[in-house]
């Protein structure tokens, strides 16, 4: 195995994140205008045709589902650790606004109606994903507002109704028009419905300029972000619980996974949910349902009543309400974050379980021995980069004993497919510029079994990178050719903070970093997300939809099985 440190070549990218750092050192808003020059040049193998007169739809689909709803209507961006930040920078009541969120990413933001978006951000790789984001979604929508300018087109969009999703016929209509091809536009009336017409006649209509500010930066303002939020997490933990007296395994995944299998839930009202499905579901879901029933397909019914299960609560609020409290009542508790970064966690006390009433695929020899363990699972919403290694480093702090780290989350595969799960046992960290090297405690043989739809690869290399948008043709080929296919942003600072738990000293820099003595399991499991290098293949162009279900469960069930088999040993 190549145990070389690897050099990415990836000058555009670096000069890139200088140029806008330098420029949100500044007392002032900065226009994204400034940074467009710099965003063309790293050729993002996710703004393929960022410097093409040609509308790059994946990009700009991409750019608006991480960002709010309301970004139309916004000039400024702000940027914050805490609402003491904002305070101190003459926003002293941002959580006053109303609250906004994007379907693909997590960040709690507030809008103040007018013309000023709050962004909380728990390190600078929130910066790496935003500025990028918001900086490809001003490159296509001013090509956008040019096009739709044309008057043909804009004559079409007048005489669209206003409130109505497109039908087909106008679709094909304005395909024609624009020629933009039509599945893009499908995407886009998907995401934006009875309002795409609408959104398509502000753009044409106005022109929007955004600007940014960061309204600090230093270290210190992250740590003490960081801090707030874990003194919430104390605050509602159950009294009976003291982190500084039970050993802990600590998962960083999802904020449903786990909590339904181990619950049992949606398997308890697999009779309501199924009457659902028959008189409400989607025909391609009922078809699904019937297939599994009757075993024509080697699906998970499991799987399929976890999917169903979020469909039905999102339709039916009190159903949430009755699953919350069939959580509490067998040792899950849910905490959300406050005045900071949006990171839920989970507390789940192994001893409380009702390990009959939880999902099959769990129940190990010995389970029952769980009744006597004093150990907790601290699970969290997976963070965004370099949050990562703030959130463990901070847990790690004020935990007795730390028995197991388990990371899944989603990767960009460069040799699979979506849908793929791949095990790394080397990760190159780009924050760090280190290389660690690691056993990771699964084999595929963990996941295979749980796994329909894809393939497990264990053995890989991944890499740990900036942002989204860092990354280009160029510096995937690098590391391809040096046998890294697995690339995600959350993994090389995770290894950074375990490193210091098991060292006396910080983490090295630039360097190849041995953790094969860790004193505790580290499973990290990603399954593929984005195919990179088929241009502008990613989750702005696709969704998982049901079938991401599959990898995210399966990965699940190898970490509830590993944990529980450790302490069952250890009882």
């Amino acid at each position: 195995m190549d145990r070389t440190v690897p050099s990415s070549g990836n000058e555009e990218i670096n000069l890139y994140l200088r140029t806008y750092y330098s420029l949100l050192r500044s007392t002032r808003e900065v226009k994204l205008s400034s940074l467009i020059e710099a965003h063309k040049r790293t050729r993002s193998a996710l703004h393929v045709k960022a410097d093409e007169q040609e509308i790059d739809m994946a990009a700009f689909i991409y750019a608006i589902l991480r960002v709010p709803d309301c970004l139309s209507e916004i000039n400024l961006v702000i940027m914050g650790q805490s609402a003491r930040v904002f305070a101190e920078h003459d926003y002293p009541q941002v959580e006053t606004w109303q609250q906004v969120s994007a379907p693909g990413r997590r960040r709690r933001c507030f809008f103040d109606g007018e013309r000023t978006l709050a962004a909380y951000i728990a390190s600078r790789s929130d910066i790496d994903d935003l500025v990028p984001t918001l900086v490809a979604y001003q490159i296509e929508r001013r090509k956008l507002h040019y096009l739709l300018l044309q008057p043909p087109i804009l004559t079409l969009l007048n005489k669209l109704p206003k409130d109505k999703e497109l039908s087909a016929e106008n679709l094909q209509k304005l395909a024609d028009l624009t020629r933009i091809p039509i599945e893009d536009l499908d995407k886009l009336s998907r995401i934006w419905r009875d309002k795409t017409v609408t959104r398509l006649l502000e753009i044409a209509n106005h022109q929007q300029e955004i600007s940014i500010r960061s309204l600090a930066s230093s270290l210190a303002d992250y740590k003490r972000a960081i801090r707030r939020w874990w003194r919430n997490v104390e605050v509602y933990t159950p009294k009976n619980i003291r982190f500084d007296e039970r050993p802990v395994y600590f998962v960083s995944s999802n904020t449903h996974s786990l909590t339904n299998m181990l619950s049992g839930f949606g398997l308890q009202i697999e009779s309501t949910l199924r009457g659902y499905l028959l008189e409400n579901g989607a025909d391609d879901l009922r078809q699904e349902y019937q297939d599994i029933v009757n075993r024509n397909l080697p699906s998970s019914l499991e799987n399929f009543l976890y999917y169903v299960l979020k469909k039905y609560e999102s339709l039916h609020p009190d159903v949430r309400e009755d699953r919350i409290a069939h959580e509490k009542s067998v040792g899950i508790s849910r905490i959300q974050s406050e005045h900071a970064f949006d990171i839920e966690v989970q507390i789940v006390n192994l001893r409380q379980l009702d390990v009959d009433g939880m999902d099959v695929r769990l129940r190990i020899p010995g389970i029952e021995k769980l009744a006597q363990s004093e150990a907790l699972i601290i699970n969290i919403d997976y963070p965004l980069g370099m949050a990562a290694y703030q959130v463990l480093a901070e847990i790690a702090r004020n935990v007795d004993q730390v028995r197991g780290i388990y990371i899944i989350g989603k990767a960009a595969t460069l040799n699979g497919r979506i849908g793929d799960v791949m095990l790394p046992n080397v990760v190159h960290d780009e924050h760090s510029l280190n290389t660690y090297l690691f056993n990771n405690c699964f084999t595929a043989d963990d996941v295979a079994p749980y796994l329909v739809y894809g393939s497990v690869m264990d053995n890989q290399k991944a890499i740990t990178v900036p942002g989204t948008f860092l990354q280009n043709e160029g510096y995937m080929s690098v590391f391809y050719h040096e046998g890294y296919t697995d690339m995600e942003m959350e993994a090389g600072p995770y290894l950074s903070g375990i490193y210091e738990m098991t060292r006396p000293q910080r983490h090295p820099y630039n360097e190849i970093v041995n953790l094969y003595q860790a004193p505790f399991p580290i499973g990290i499991l990603h399954y593929a997300s984005d195919t990179p290098f088929s241009k502008g293949k990613n989750l702005g162009t696709q969704n998982l939809s049901y079938f991401g279900m599959d990898p995210t469960y399966a990965t699940t069930i190898a970490v509830l099985r590993d944990i529980m088999e450790t302490e069952v040993g250890k009882l």
